[in-house]
């Protein structure tokens, strides 16, 4: 009984703030309105009935028990009258405005059930009056009406709360409107404890599945405008097998940042969101939550692309950019375990392992194949006509080295490594290597190939002379030199030696046999006959000089001046101290002639600075000792030059 007094205290204070709303009330609750007027009908006729005692004695007590229940129904019935005014004028613009409405609307739920149970409880003594009545007072018609229409009244109290639930009633119209506050508080990111405490109401009224459709839609939608501010236009284009991946260059970069910034700045967000607003009522929701937000924000769509990418022409570059994306995704591998680790996010899951197996197999599959399209170039690409190195060998060694700077070589070697485990091969070791030496030897098999190919022999020496300088020279103090070993560096350096003797005795090892001093010697006696066999050496030999230097005047040593000018001393050393030799010996048998300089036509010095004018080095692409540091730039210029002449294409058995 005291807390139904301090209940009705409660009340009075509450009727005393909503008289403004008396009308309303009145207007709304006419059905209870009448409940109320006959109430006190009711409580005279008990009150009545227990001043009859004398002559109901039989129905005495069961009034007594049924007068308790029933004044606490007529009290509670005012309370429930005054937080319905509360709950029509709704919650107020501020927080405090919302709890104070969730705190009233809690209070009236709270009464409703009170006059449910307790309404149940009067009545059933109630009925056992109108059954003692029935059977003890028949003559009292009018006593036996009123107790009966009273039985009704409370009949109708108790199944305020069920009304009040239905369309139209007042507790379902305040949960709709906590529902309408629940979007508005998601929507704009206000308190979390506010979202909260209208979460724990509306889940007390079952209705926690709206909460989370509500929160998912909401949550999406905002996610949803933050992709779309990306400029995410590029993950509508379509490409086939036959499209290159260069084509696609800048949209895979955009990719790449799009990928983190989704990850850090968006989906993040709403993980911890939907962590925050739901864990406290069970992870597994929250996750739930956060699984839908994520599939309908247009991720899927991202990942989507990368596997658009993966169906791009297979070629040497596309094995770097399969690279460069395994190593976007991995770098992020903490953020999706985070993020979509759970099961709920099984779609975002399977899209994303998808998306790795095609760049693992893709990658795996264009390496292994790199030395089969090293070999079908043989017969493809013809030697370059002035001796030099041909772009495939410079793109081909450049990227291998590449491949093994730290930007790759670990990315590359865990991408092969999954590869093996998948398909339960042997262990990674020495498949580098391998891979690796196999390229470089269809490389010196197409080298000797392309040199056959070539009319002249001097060239031919030439051209094997040069390129095995280069393999030599770029393989000294690179990770590809270390990776294949000394012998087969230290092999380059024979082939190098051996072909630039060929090439120095077949080409410029003529010129000291013609100056030969034998038949001289045997003339020794006779000046003329001595002077004549000068001249027609002399003049041999500056008209075979003149031929190979006009023939090889456009011919080049690659790689660097050092080694051009280590070739011009070869011939140097080859040429010109026989020549310096046989003018001291026998210019002076010609120097008297009128036409001398037709004859003597080169000083030993002049020939020497002809002979190093020979070879001018061209601008050629290789990686510098700190090759990191250069790898970008070297990328662009690598595909600039030959990316579109080494490509890989399906290799028939």
């Amino acid at each position: 009984m005291d807390k139904l007094l301090a209940y009705r205290q409660c009340l009075r204070e509450t009727l005393e703030k909503s008289k403004s709303l008396a009308s309303q009330i009145d207007k709304n609750s006419s059905v209870l309105q009448n409940i109320h007027e006959n109430l006190p009908v009711l409580s005279a006729e008990i009150r009545s009935t227990c001043t009859r005692k004398a002559t109901l004695s039989a129905v005495g007590e069961c009034v007594n028990r049924a007068f308790g229940p029933v004044s606490a129904v007529l009290k509670m019935y005012d309370s429930v009258c005054g937080l319905e005014q509360s709950i029509l004028v709704g919650p107020g613009p501020t927080g405090g405005g919302i709890v104070e409405y969730i705190s009233v609307l809690k209070q009236l739920e709270g009464a409703m059930m009170f006059l449910t149970d307790n309404c149940g409880l009067a009545m059933q003594w109630i009925e056992d009056i109108v059954k003692l009545l029935d059977e003890n007072e028949k003559g009292d018609d009018k006593y036996l009406l009123n107790v009966k229409k009273s039985l009704r009244i409370l009949s109708k109290i108790k199944s305020i709360e069920a009304r009040s639930r239905l369309d139209g009633g007042i507790l379902n119209g305040s949960l709709n409107e906590l529902e309408l506050m629940f979007r508005k508080l998601v929507k704009d990111d206000l308190s979390n404890s506010h979202i909260q405490i209208i979460i724990e109401r509306l889940k007390e009224n079952n209705r926690f599945e709206n909460c989370m459709t509500t929160f998912v839609d909401v949550r999406s939608s905002n996610s949803r405008a933050s992709f779309e501010a990306l400029d995410l236009s590029y993950l509508e284009i379509e490409i086939s097998e036959s499209d290159s991946i260069q084509k696609f260059e800048d949209h895979t970069a955009q990719w790449g940042k799009h990928i983190k910034f989704s990850l850090k700045h968006i989906l993040e967000a709403e993980y911890e969101l939907c962590k925050s607003t739901f864990d406290k009522f069970g992870s597994e929701d929250s996750l739930a939550c956060f699984a839908k937000i994520a599939s309908q924000s247009g991720f899927l769509e991202l990942l989507e692309f990368g596997i658009k990418i993966t169906q791009a022409k297979k070629d040497a570059i596309k094995l770097l950019k399969l690279l460069d994306i395994f190593t976007i995704l991995d770098n992020l591998r903490m953020d999706f375990n985070k993020l979509f680790g759970s099961k709920q996010c099984e779609k975002i899951q399977n899209q994303t392992r998808a998306l790795i197996k095609r760049i693992v197999e893709g990658a795996s599959e264009i390496f292994r194949e790199l030395s089969l399209q090293v070999e079908a170039q043989r017969y493809n690409t013809m030697p370059p006509l002035d001796g030099g190195v041909p772009r495939l060998v410079t793109f081909v060694t450049n990227y291998c080295v590449m491949l093994l700077e730290n930007d790759y070589k670990p990315i590359l070697t865990q991408v092969l490594s999954i590869h093996q485990i998948w398909n339960k091969k042997r262990s990674l070791e020495g498949i580098l290597k391998y891979e690796l030496q196999n390229i470089l030897d269809s490389l010196e098999v197409n080298l000797e190939t392309w040199s056959s190919t070539l009319e002249d022999t001097d060239l031919s020496y030439f051209f094997l002379m040069n390129n095995y300088i280069y393999l030599y020279e770029f393989m000294q103090g690179t990770s590809l030199g270390d990776l294949v070993g000394d012998k087969m560096v230290n092999g380059y350096k024979r082939k190098m030696q051996n072909y630039a003797q060929a090439y120095l005795k077949h080409s410029w090892g003529k010129l000291p046999s013609i100056l030969s001093e034998d038949e001289l010697l045997l003339f020794s006696s006779g000046r003329t006959s001595s002077q004549e066999l000068v001249k027609n050496r002399l003049r041999e030999f500056n008209d075979t000089f003149e031929d190979l230097y006009k023939a090889q005047s456009n011919w080049i040593v690659s790689d660097n001046a050092a080694l051009r000018e280590k070739a011009c001393q070869l011939i140097v050393h080859t040429v010109v101290p026989y020549y310096r030799s046989f003018l001291r010996n026998y210019s002076h048998l010609v120097e008297n002639e009128s036409s001398s300089s037709k004859y003597v036509k080169y000083s030993a010095s002049s020939l020497e600075g002809m002979i190093c004018s020979l070879f001018v080095q061209p601008n050629v692409i290789r990686l510098s000792r700190s090759h990191s540091s250069k790898s970008n730039q070297l990328i662009g210029k690598l595909r600039n030059a030959v990316a579109s002449q080494f490509r890989v294409a399906p290799i028939s058995t």
